[in-house]
């Protein structure tokens, strides 16, 4: 079988524009051939493009390359009639050239080969977000809230901010110079950095007042079970006794990996459908369940949600939402309920291609609708970001109203446990 992703993912603008998070956020699935869900089969995959179709389509492509009133070459023109073919079919398929395969493959496996930066465009300028810990960045001192000015002696563009991105990435062990302003700092500042290989963790954790956990995923990549299960284990050691309960933050997560999303939610499942999919291709169709063990051992849980929480995020809060493992709270979520499957092609092209649609465990579709919270927050309650700035950054921290909300709710189902254990 030939190397293929899948992908359950990528929805909207992501605003920050990361080195070690690409554009978008796909999948990696390796599973071997699911049980089939119908058996309605369809050959229309075996017939040839009908010569008349063809023939229309030279036709057009002939026209274009002679009448335009620009010179288009004949490359150009071929992908802008693959890409269009493609990214007619729904919102979520679309033609790939290498540039992008290439992020795709990044922002899967959780790695690249840069400096280590985490940056976001902000009122006109390139703000260094959070130099990632243990990178060459964060070594030689490069702060969050730097601006970046050039890389390599070429000014940044915030009109072509990914020229910059690949500036800054590399083979490791090669060198690239970066010019950075500083808040208090007169001249710019210059820092030659060595590459090397950067891991990208998509989960932080915290502890909250009453032995309550706090974790945050902010995409789903190959490493986001494993970074689950050690920020559980860190907890655990911070309270110095199992959570009484946790806080799962998947606010703004926009999805990511198949494997990861079914992962992070066998970790607190004891058995049960995660989630089912079905297509017209034999792989197309599967299922996934859970394995026996909940990290928790049963402490009450709250998911919270928004309008931007997609995809895999959806997976994981639909699946604890119908297995009655977590109580939902915040907003309607995006409602992504299709899976992508990026197939590469010649000359390091590749498509992203809609290949199924997924259920819930209860066999619930969530395309175009999204799961509706189990406790709803009223949008007046919610203070607007500032402009220009990433509404994420107040996540956990003392005046997210959400998250008081959650806790809230976490502290009436954990009295209510308490109660139960007391009664005679």
């Amino acid at each position: 079988m030939p190397f293929r992703f899948a992908l359950v993912l990528g929805v909207g603008v992501i605003m920050g524009f990361g080195l070690s998070v690409g554009r978008t956020v796909q999948a990696q699935r390796e599973i071997d051939p699911p049980a089939v869900v119908n058996d309605e089969s369809d050959n229309d995959g075996d017939k040839a493009v009908p010569w008349q179709d063809a023939r229309l389509l030279a036709e057009v492509l002939e026209h274009v390359r002679k009448e335009y009133v620009e010179k288009i070459s004949d490359q150009e023109l071929i992908e802008a009639a693959i890409r269009g073919m493609i990214s007619d079919l729904d919102p979520h398929s679309a033609f790939l050239d290498p540039q992008e395969f290439d992020e795709i493959r990044i922002s899967t496996t959780g790695e690249y080969s840069g400096v280590g930066i985490e940056v976001q465009l902000e009122n006109g300028v390139v703000k260094v977000v959070n130099p990632i810990e243990g990178t060459p960045a964060q070594k030689a001192g490069v702060l969050a809230g730097d601006t970046i000015l050039a890389v390599d002696g070429v000014p940044v563009s915030v009109e072509n901010l990914n020229d910059t991105i690949d500036r800054m990435r590399g083979k490791a062990g090669t060198a690239v110079k970066i010019s950075i302003a500083r808040v208090d700092v007169k001249d710019p500042l210059e820092f030659t950095l060595s590459r090397a290989a950067v891991q990208v963790h998509s989960v932080r954790d915290q502890m909250l007042d009453g032995g309550v956990g706090y974790v945050r995923i902010s995409h789903f990549s190959e490493t986001t079970t494993s970074d689950l299960e050690r920020s559980l284990a860190s907890l655990k050691k911070k309270n110095g006794a199992p959570l009484n309960g946790l806080v799962l933050d998947l606010r703004n997560n926009p999805g990511g990996v198949l494997e990861a999303a079914v992962g992070v939610s066998d970790v607190f499942l004891e058995d049960g459908v995660i989630v089912t999919a079905n297509g017209r291709a034999a792989d197309a169709r599967f299922e996934m369940d859970a394995r026996p063990g909940d990290a928790l051992d049963g402490a009450p849980m709250v998911v919270l949600v928004n309008g931007s929480s997609a995809s895999a995020s959806e997976i994981v809060a639909g699946a604890l939402q119908d297995h009655h493992r977590a109580t939902l709270v915040g907003h309607q979520t995006y409602g992504k309920g299709s899976v992508q499957t990026v197939l590469p092609l010649s000359d390091g092209h590749a498509i992203k291609l809609t290949t199924s649609k997924y259920f819930t465990p209860s066999g619930a579709s969530i395309h175009e609708k999204g799961i509706k919270p189990d406790v709803l927050v009223n949008e007046k309650d919610v203070p607007k970001p500032k402009e220009g700035v990433d509404v994420t950054e107040s996540y956990g921290g003392k005046d997210d109203v959400e998250l008081q909300l959650a806790v809230s709710t976490l502290q009436q189902k954990t009295s209510g446990a308490i109660r139960q254990s007391r009664a005679p």
